[in-house]
């Protein structure tokens, strides 16, 4: 009886973690790669449980997921906004510390369903302390991949005021937080 018992919970976070997913508007292959549940029961269970409940109905988006890091670092608000995503990760404990594995290891030990729902609970954090988010939670995905392999974007700190900052690996300059890098301008005004 444990047994059964065990395994009716894990498949039942399975689905409450799909869900999630689907209600933040997550492609289906990376509702996949979280969940391990099949594209089959992903597509039944938005037209079961959301697709009719809904007063809008969810968008369902197709294709290759974002995969450009430097969506990240290009304008000062994404570059805020990536700091504070991060920073949340970090302190619920869905960012790892350190890139501990190789980035192909990443991609395949990274997602399950512990650090599902931690993703889940810090993109709702960012989505509560930032009104009109920039990063769409499969950017977010694509950010968490991303720091935690460590390849493209790492997590720095401001020289001058050590905040957390989302940087470019291979920058030359040192990382400095949007409040730091915007305060000379303001000198001279």
């Amino acid at each position: 009886m444990r047994m059964f018992d065990d395994r009716y919970s894990r498949d039942r976070r399975r689905f409450e973690i799909a869900l999630r997913f689907i209600q933040l508007e997550a492609r289906t292959h990376t509702i996949r790669a979280w969940t391990g549940l099949t594209d089959d029961r992903i597509r039944k269970l938005y037209r079961t449980y959301l697709s009719e409940s809904q007063a809008v109905p969810l968008t369902r988006h197709r294709g290759k997921s974002p995969q450009q890091s430097g969506f990240f670092t290009r304008t000062a608000r994404a570059r805020q906004e990536s700091a504070l995503l991060a920073s949340l990760w970090r302190l619920i404990g869905a960012l790892p510390a350190l890139p501990a594995l190789p980035g192909s290891e990443i991609a395949q030990r990274l997602p399950g369903l512990n650090r599902g729902e931690l993703l889940c609970q810090g993109y709702d954090s960012y989505r509560a302390l930032v009104p009109a988010p920039v990063i769409s939670f499969e950017h977010a995905v694509f950010l968490l991949t991303a720091l935690a392999r460590g390849e493209e974007l790492k997590l720095g700190t401001c020289g001058a005021c050590r905040a957390f900052v989302v940087a470019d690996r291979w920058s030359l300059r040192a990382p400095q937080c949007v409040a730091c890098a915007n305060e000379p301008a303001q000198h001279h005004s």
